[in-house]
């Protein structure tokens, strides 16, 4: 039940942090238009680069660390303070290694001062330890009233695209005090450090070790942007960007799992419990397939109905790159569990770090081509094509630990009801007026499809839910 729970206040954590902007997308569309949008998303790309190499994998390893001590209150203040020394460290190095970037940098200078305030913002995030010791409800309801304060912000003082700068500078801030707004709460798990006693390079190397996955994956995250913006246009970067937020809106309510399953695996697998472990597997690679086939067909269902309604007509382009980009739904679903899960928990980070090397690899070697062919659209594709490489790498790496015919179990039903859904919503889209009431009835036809499907396939998923409830 707490597994549930926390999965709940996760998906509601991660969906919220991107509520912010998804609210605001439609009215900062015809405020700032493609072109402010653009610059907004390039010069993000290029500080998320410092916020990584700052950060180097923490957010992973904290978690995770946190999560192997937190029964031991002494040892969980020694490794949390260790671990936030090391970090605030880093982040100052990082800090610095921007203001040498900005010295060479002549365009966008303002935009980019504005966005640092982010990377001083990473160095108090302490999120990964209440990640750690499974308390994801401070996470939810500390940044509640600060995205809120946020949103009054926006609407107040962003009215034209001459305050693309404020819109920036109101983001950044608000996530300097969310961050910090959840130290507070440590005094409830931790005590007064010792720090005669703190070894904080101890972490340092395996907190690399982590990074490296996290570097690659920031290649086709984050990389995408630049080189759109680099290459086409800052209008090609933004047009992209907002595709990738509606899908990466969607992936925080499939991937949440990830975040509470891995310190939940790893105090299973610190205690032997290797059984457990496989149950959680296989329980949890079900549930992100029933949940995320539906989604990927239904954004491609009403994905030329939606990007009018919601950004306007100006970003129309955004209609076949949402389409195309949705795929990654399915494919990050899968490499969550098999990577975030169970390879990270279970200490083959080795195996974790090649398949994410490997597709940043590919999503590299195939971007250039792709992007001089089809600017945005040629970026879609390349991420589809990287998030396959690396599902594909994970799979194979645990071909021979797990089950296949149990782990795929159920998935053929999934993938019938969520292609029958989309010919009902895909005829529904074609039929009904361009409007938001229509956009909502073809979401909900498309859940009451989806659901019957499964009840008449006689799914896996409705037989785990009956059980949950009878244990109840």
């Amino acid at each position: 039940m707490k597994v549930v729970k926390n999965y709940l206040y996760n998906a509601f954590y991660q969906v919220f942090i991107l509520l912010v902007p998804l609210i605001t997308i439609p009215y900062l569309a015809r405020v700032l238009g493609p072109t402010g949008v653009g610059i907004n998303s390039y010069t993000n790309s290029i500080i998320q680069y410092f916020i990584l190499f700052g950060s180097i994998g923490v957010d992973l390893y904290g978690n995770r660390q946190i999560a192997f001590v937190r029964g031991d209150k002494v040892r969980l203040t020694q490794t949390f303070y260790e671990i936030f020394i090391m970090r605030v460290i880093t982040i100052c190095i990082a800090y610095a290694a921007f203001i040498v970037f900005l010295m060479f940098t002549h365009e966008y200078k303002n935009y980019y001062l504005a966005q640092s305030l982010s990377i001083i913002a990473a160095a108090f995030d302490i999120s990964w330890f209440f990640m750690g010791v499974e308390n994801f409800a401070v996470t939810v309801f500390r940044n509640l009233l600060i995205r809120i304060v946020t949103l009054i912000c926006i609407f107040s003082f962003v009215k034209s695209s001459a305050d693309l700068y404020i819109y920036i500078l109101i983001l950044s801030v608000s996530l300097l005090l969310g961050n910090m707004s959840l130290f507070p709460s440590l005094h409830r798990y931790i005590n007064r450090p010792n720090f005669k006693g703190l070894h904080i390079t101890r972490h340092l190397m395996p907190s690399i070790i982590l990074f490296v996955p996290q570097i690659a994956t920031q290649i086709y995250l984050v990389l995408n942007k630049t080189m759109l913006g680099s290459m086409i246009s800052v209008r090609a970067a933004g047009y992209f960007d907002q595709s990738d937020k509606i899908v990466k809106m969607v992936l925080a309510i499939v991937t949440a799992t990830g975040t509470v399953m891995l310190p939940h695996v790893a105090n299973a697998f610190a205690n032997g419990e290797h059984k457990k472990i496989h149950s959680y597997l296989y329980k949890s690679f079900s549930f992100v397939t029933a949940l995320s086939i539906p989604m990927m067909f239904g954004i491609i269902a009403v994905a030329s109905k939606f990007v009018p309604l919601f950004f306007t007509n100006r970003f129309r382009s955004v209609i076949p790159i949402m389409m195309i980009e949705s795929v990654v739904i399915l494919l990050i679903a899968w490499s969550n569990v098999l990577g975030t899960q169970y390879l990270l928990p279970t200490k083959q980070t080795k195996a974790y770090t090649t398949s994410v090397i490997l597709g940043a690899i590919v999503n590299l070697v195939i971007n250039i081509p792709l992007i001089l062919l089809w600017g945005a659209v040629g970026t879609a594709i390349a991420t589809v094509i990287s998030e396959l490489v690396v599902t594909l790498c994970q799979l194979k790496v645990v071909r021979e630990q797990v089950q296949f015919r149990k782990l795929f179990q159920g998935t053929g039903k999934y993938l019938s009801a969520g292609i029958m859904m989309f010919v009902v919503v895909t005829l529904f889209n074609k039929q009904l007026p361009s409007s938001w009431i229509s956009l909502f009835l073809e979401v909900v036809i498309g859940i009451v499809v989806y659901g019957l499907m499964l009840v008449v396939f006689k799914a896996k998923i409705i037989d785990e839910a009956k059980e949950f409830f009878n244990d109840r």
